[in-house]
């Protein structure tokens, strides 16, 4: 999936999350991140922590890659 805005993903993580069938609660305790840093971050708040949010995508199984634009 292409992620052109901090909503695109906070979607993504939201679905992610909702698949394995954890509550934020869950990824809070796991993580020590706040629910409310949880909620931000799929929300697409804009100043999201960008080291927290890539580990949090991670821990959810999820590769984040920057690639120039037309190169797969």
């Amino acid at each position: 999936m292409i992620i052109n805005s901090s909503k695109d993903f906070g979607a993504t993580i939201r679905k992610r999350r909702k698949e394995l069938g954890y509550t934020q609660r869950y990824i809070s305790e796991f993580t020590g991140f706040s629910i409310s840093f949880i909620s931000d971050l799929e929300n697409g708040k804009s100043t999201a922590e960008l080291g927290k949010a890539i580990y949090l995508a991670n821990m959810l199984g999820l590769d984040v890659a920057v690639d120039a634009r037309g190169r797969q």
